[in-house]
């Protein structure tokens, strides 16, 4: 990953968007791309693709723009703002942090309140939900707070992107900007080797409330596959116990992660696996038994079935504000994908010889 790689995903990790809130980071996303497509296109609700013209077969690698967040529900009379969940935010890390509150105005900033340890009975703790809990502003009455926040305005956890040994990294939002990172950087090799078959890098909207907008995309896309880029749990950090087998054998920067299984077509699997063998790349594999809970999901299902490959990047501490990442899985996941393109080359379709 170059300077200027690393600057795209930089910005991409410090632009809010949780979902529904999308534009500014697919702006951010739009400009990279428009650099090396032949044609950018988005849709009414911020979908983003862009285009490498090529030949048949096309394939399509898309991740998804927004992240988890928090959203002013309400207001008390106290002025303290009472926040509701924008996707799987998750309680146990919600309080004692840093926010920002995304206004028409611009950033108001606040923080999610938790009572001093010397106030609480530890013996009886539990976690509030996040609609129990509450963002204080510093301001001190019903009226003050509503001059600044409206019911509705996006929260987003205030952590900066820290660099950590090597080349491992943490911040919030890693799920899934690193795979708009991926989806745009592969795209923008596969069009610097001049590969033949048409490359769609995509970027799509609200993944986090349901794949929607994988759903929008897919009814239209026309591609012969589509690889889904998004982050899979690395399970070994001590948080995950004894247990680790139960949920796979992914490592961080062990390579990315080829699943299989449900959503995940056999042709398309072992073209990914193929492609990363002749590249000399690390891949990792990863059982999918029913859904993949990405937006493989979505494209297996479009237009009669598009056939789809989940590509999973390494992720510790998944929806916290703190989610680890290794940028060299990221780089061998772009590699990975643009050699795929090239070995898709000369082929009519990925149907299954039944």
């Amino acid at each position: 990953m170059d300077d200027s790689q690393r600057a795209f995903l930089d910005r991409l990790l410090t632009t809010p968007s949780p979902s529904g809130f999308e534009a500014d980071v697919q702006r951010e996303w739009v400009a990279y791309v428009s650099e090396f497509a032949d044609e950018v296109r988005t849709d009414e609700y911020g979908n983003a693709v862009a285009v490498v013209e090529g030949d048949e077969p096309a394939v399509a690698f898309a991740g998804h723009a927004d992240e988890i967040g928090l959203m002013v529900s309400s207001v008390d009379e106290d002025g303290y703002v009472r926040p509701s969940r924008v996707g799987g935010s998750d309680p146990t890390v919600t309080k004692g942090q840093h926010v920002e509150i995304h206004t028409d105005d611009g950033v108001v900033r606040g923080v999610v309140g938790q009572t001093a340890i010397h106030l609480r009975d530890t013996d009886d703790d539990e976690i509030e939900d996040v609609a129990e809990q509450h963002v204080d502003i510093g301001v001190e009455t019903e009226a003050e707070a509503r001059e600044l926040v409206d019911v509705g305005d996006p929260i987003t956890f205030d952590t900066p992107v820290r660099e950590l040994q090597g080349t491992r990294m943490a911040a919030r939002g890693m799920d899934n900007r690193v795979g708009i990172w991926v989806a745009a950087e592969a795209a923008r090799r596969a069009a610097a080797a001049d590969v033949a078959p048409t490359v769609y890098a995509v970027s799509t909207v609200q993944e986090e409330l349901g794949k929607q907008g994988a759903k929008m995309v897919g009814f239209d896309l026309d591609a012969d596959a589509a690889i889904a880029i998004d982050v899979t749990h690395a399970v070994d950090s001590p948080d995950v116990g004894d247990e680790r087998h139960q949920h796979g054998e992914v490592e961080l920067g062990a390579g990315p992660v080829v699943a299989r299984g449900s959503s995940n077509h056999p042709e398309v699997v072992a073209l990914a696996r193929e492609a990363a063998a002749d590249a000399d790349l690390p891949v990792q594999l990863q059982a999918s038994g029913r859904s993949t809970g990405t937006d493989a999901d979505a494209f297996y299902t479009s237009q009669g079935g598009i056939p789809s490959l989940n590509l999973g990047l390494p992720n510790r501490y998944m929806h916290t504000p703190v989610e680890v990442i290794d940028t060299e899985d990221l780089d061998a996941a772009a590699d990975l994908l643009a050699a795929f393109a090239e070995r898709s080359t000369g082929r009519d379709g990925f149907g299954v010889d039944v």
